[in-house]
């Protein structure tokens, strides 16, 4: 598989080339059904990091890429778990975890997460908590959200007060994806 996305130039760092592919190849094995190799799910295709190295493959183009995995493995989850136990079941099950956002959102506007110690950084609570009620909105009043766009929202930095751990923030957005995802 070598050489499978566009590397990065001569003095830039793309993600690891031995590792994407490493990677790549056995994903595409669990997706095609060998069951000899490691199990993959969606979930662990959105929490996949690489290292960087120089002239290593453009980590947009892996990103889009392991976007694309994702949401394939999700319809093949989707697919399978239908087959057996019937789409209201799947459905059933896509909102009870979606309920598990839901608390969050009708918190009072600057406390949805907690916040850095005073001279620590963290995302810009009030840009998170105004993308918190897009997403409220999305449940609410089926204003239209997609997976990529959740995935694409970027926070200024902020410190102290006026931020928000950045960890918990991205815990909470890659549930989101994952009920997005499962229901588009």
């Amino acid at each position: 598989m070598n050489d499978f996305f566009p590397s990065v130039g001569l003095f830039r760092k793309g993600y690891s080339k031995a590792e994407v592919d490493e990677f790549f190849q056995k994903a595409r094995q669990a997706y095609e059904g060998d069951r000899t190799g490691p199990m993959f799910s969606s979930e662990q295709v959105r929490k996949m990091t690489f290292p960087l190295k120089r002239r290593g493959y453009d980590p947009a183009v892996v990103d889009a890429a392991l976007d694309r995995l994702e949401s394939a493995f999700i319809s093949s989850e989707r697919a399978n778990h239908v087959a057996v136990n019937g789409e209201e079941v799947w459905l059933d099950h896509v909102a009870d975890r979606a309920t598990t956002l839901y608390p969050r959102l009708v918190r009072p506007v600057g406390e949805r997460f907690s916040h850095p110690e005073p001279k620590e950084r963290g995302y810009r609570a009030s840009e998170v908590d105004a993308f918190l009620d897009r997403i409220a909105s999305f449940f609410d009043d089926d204003e239209v959200l997609t997976a990529d766009e959740v995935r694409r929202v970027t926070f200024s930095v902020a410190k102290g007060e006026d931020a928000y751990l950045e960890g918990p923030v991205d815990a909470y957005l890659s549930r989101t994806i994952d009920i997005l995802l499962s229901i588009e």
